[in-house]
């Protein structure tokens, strides 16, 4: 009798430590500040053009860049669409990523089911998150629901399933109905529940109703604590539920500042007008290239060009409300428009920008006054029609940035007394004693300071 109490008092222990073994676990996985994933605060995002990425353009192959990446600081990774890209009407000989034919399965380009599982698994293991792109505003012109559910999609004025805007090789959602939502929610379900994604990046989100986001983004967030983006600038999206949306309106205006259409103060109307549409916490992705503005706009070599890229880049990893992108191929610098519908792959061999992003993966990561709700205070350094300076504080810790948005080598003067005394010179690795007297900053250029 009193052995078989001491087995049962023994099989009661080890269960109540597996439970809160298990409690700690799901508590981590669902912590959350003001409303978003906690990972994401101080974490960065990486976009992966799969087909580009290496010569032969799969998952397994991508998966040997993971540790180089993981020792840059890259914290999410971010797929392009992995899904079967659609054959009638395609564009080019591989056609478009955001053609998809079918919603629950994977691109045989890229891989298998069981390889792309693989490398979620492989990024989770490296401590990393995983984050697929979703095209839910349309499909491609040969999906399967177009003959299963003709009725889920809007018709044009032959009755066919009618082409979304003016891309020639998809065809548009109708999400008057509930059943095509409730099926592309079951869609997005299956991705979480049978691969264990950590989010995800939504094309086109600003063409999508409010009603879908506010159904869906809630059941997937039920699932597990997800990463919400959005491809757009709506203030619906936020309000609906995303975590962060696209900063359209600034990314814009810094392409202006470069060419020397505006001034820096330009950035300021931006910040001002950001404060009055959005909701308060609104996360916004930054950037200086992506796919469509390297393919399309030529990013960021040719908006952002040679020296003109450094100072914007510190800029969109060190901003208020943001968490930071960097593109495929960024690091090398790839210095040309991939192709999108071709076979174009990227040669990695001099990574040049690659310890220029580690310092400021980095230096996000492990100081809080760079996370995403850390407070912003702009200050006077110099002409501020060309010097732009910033302060981002949270908790005790204080990040101090300087940026020359100018051909021209400036005079610069701390005046602030809060910011007067020893610091960390982030690029140089080096502690100084930074004072009021005036000093000069190189032409495009910048300086980052730790407390």
């Amino acid at each position: 009798m009193k052995k078989k109490s001491l087995y049962f008092l023994l099989f009661v222990l080890t269960f109540s430590l597996i439970c809160c073994r298990s409690n700690k676990l799901s508590n981590s996985d669902k912590g959350q500040i003001n409303g978003h994933p906690a990972w994401i605060m101080q974490g960065n995002i990486y976009e992966v053009n799969v087909r580009q990425y290496t010569p032969e353009g799969t998952f397994n192959a991508f998966a040997k860049h993971l540790d180089r990446l993981k020792a840059m600081g890259v914290e999410t990774i971010w797929f392009m669409p992995i899904n079967p890209i659609s054959k009638l009407d395609r564009k080019g000989t591989l056609g478009s990523y955001y053609a998809v034919s079918d919603y629950t399965a994977i691109n045989p380009e890229f891989g298998t089911m069981e390889d792309f599982k693989k490398i979620v698994k492989s990024i989770h293991e490296k401590g990393m998150k995983v984050l697929i792109d979703w095209v839910p505003n349309h499909t491609g012109a040969d999906h399967r629901w177009i003959t299963e559910h003709p009725d889920f999609f809007v018709k044009d004025k032959n009755g066919k399933a009618a082409v979304a805007f003016d891309w020639a090789d998809t065809r548009q959602l109708d999400y008057k109905n509930p059943v095509m939502q409730d099926s592309m929610v079951g869609a997005m379900k299956f991705w979480v529940k049978n691969t264990d994604i950590d989010g995800f990046r939504c094309d086109v989100a600003w063409n999508v109703p409010a009603n879908f986001w506010q159904k869906s983004i809630p059941q997937l967030k039920k699932m597990k604590n997800v990463f919400m983006l959005a491809e757009g600038d709506s203030t619906y999206l936020p309000k609906s539920g995303f975590d962060a949306v696209y900063p359209w309106h600034m990314f814009k205006m810094m392409e202006k500042v470069a060419k020397g259409e505006k001034s820096a103060l330009a950035l300021d109307s931006i910040n001002k007008e950001n404060e009055k549409l959005y909701p308060e916490n609104t996360i916004q992705m930054y950037f200086t290239s992506n796919h469509d503005e390297n393919s399309w706009n030529h990013a960021d070599f040719g908006t952002f060009p040679g020296v003109i890229h450094e100072p914007f880049a510190v800029f969109s990893q060190t901003m208020k409300n943001s968490i930071p992108l960097i593109y495929s191929g960024q690091e090398e610098p790839v210095l040309r428009a991939l192709e999108f519908f071709e076979k174009d792959p990227i040669t990695f061999k001099n990574f040049e920008r690659e310890k220029f992003y580690k310092t400021l993966l980095n230096l996000r990561k492990r100081n809080e006054a760079l996370s995403a709700n850390a407070s912003f205070r702009k200050i006077a350094v110099g002409d501020e029609k060309v010097i732009y300076a910033y302060v981002r504080e949270k908790g005790n810790k204080k990040v101090l940035v300087i940026l020359n948005f100018s051909s021209t080598e400036q005079s610069i003067a701390i005046t602030d007394n809060s910011l007067i005394g020893k610091a960390y010179n982030v690029f140089k690795e080096n502690e100084e004693i930074l004072n009021s007297k005036e000093r000069k900053i190189k032409p495009w250029s910048y300086e980052v300071f730790e407390y």
